[in-house]
């Protein structure tokens, strides 16, 4: 099924995300050049069809919010399974997550699935060849990540489509912050 997600896009995991979609199902795996499979989820599910003014939206939120550093270095597993790694901090993304969701009070993360929504980006899933230990070996030379947040993207998530809709960027240390009404901010 199609589904619209925003994300900040991790690019230094790329190669070992791809790879595990290619592994799991190959229709999912994005043609789409500017396509980062590796990403934190700042919302999703989006809007099927995100409209002008939707997109506007999300424009003032990314103009508004500071690029930030963060590192991802640990490897751990939900209790559905799902094998991940928290950036550090996660603040900014989970006042990301906020900003969205208060400007789209109808598309809760997760569907609201989760009481607590924890910023992470998705490595696997925990199966009889994957594991917490085997994750940490394959990631072995690539962790820590330190990465910059410096995008936020909208994704299409589709069988044979998966491929950016739209872009934004974050505010870099020293430009003005702009304001959702316009000017400059303070």
């Amino acid at each position: 099924m199609a589904h619209t997600v925003l994300v900040v896009p991790v690019p230094a995991l790329e190669g070992y995300i791809r790879g595990r979609w290619e592994h799991y199902d190959a229709a999912w795996v994005s043609r789409d050049p500017a396509f980062t499979h590796a990403h934190v989820t700042a919302l999703a599910p989006f809007r099927p069809s995100p409209t002008a003014d939707d997109l506007a939206r999300v424009a003032a939120i990314a103009r508004a919010t500071p690029a930030f550093d963060f590192v991802l270095d640990e490897v751990r597993a939900f209790p559905d399974g799902i094998v991940h790694s928290v950036p550090s901090p996660a603040a900014p993304f989970a006042a990301l997550t906020a900003q969205l969701w208060e400007a789209f009070p109808d598309c809760p993360p997760y569907a609201g699935e989760f009481a607590d929504v924890v910023p992470h980006l998705t490595l696997d899933r925990l199966g009889p060849d994957v594991s917490i230990a085997s994750v940490r070996a394959d990631l072995a030379g690539c962790l820590p990540v330190r990465a910059r947040a410096e995008r936020l993207e909208l994704h299409r998530y589709a069988e044979r489509d998966c491929r950016v809709l739209a872009s934004w960027s974050l505010v870099a240390v020293g430009d003005p912050v702009a304001q959702p009404g316009g000017g400059p901010g303070r």
